[in-house]
């Protein structure tokens, strides 16, 4: 697997896990202030979502590459 394929990859279960962990922990103020849209999360910790989503996506890229690398999948095989 090229560096190219690993880094995109990567970014596409980087954005899939980052889209999963988007609704934990979201929870709606109770009263919302005027202009203020009522489902709009009251605390939204992007950060730590962004960073679990970092480390989750990291590892399962690397189970990828593994099954790759390892012939456990392979779609040149397939193809031919």
């Amino acid at each position: 697997m090229s560096w190219t394929s690993l880094a995109a990859t990567y970014a596409i279960v980087w954005w899939l896990v980052l889209f999963t962990t988007l609704p934990f922990g979201v929870r709606t103020p109770d009263a919302t202030e005027e202009g203020m849209e009522p489902g709009a999360p009251e605390k939204p910790r992007m950060w730590i979502k962004a960073g679990a989503t970092t480390i989750i996506a990291a590892m399962i890229t690397g189970v990828v590459w593994a099954l790759f690398e390892h012939k456990v999948i392979d779609f040149r095989a397939a193809v031919g």
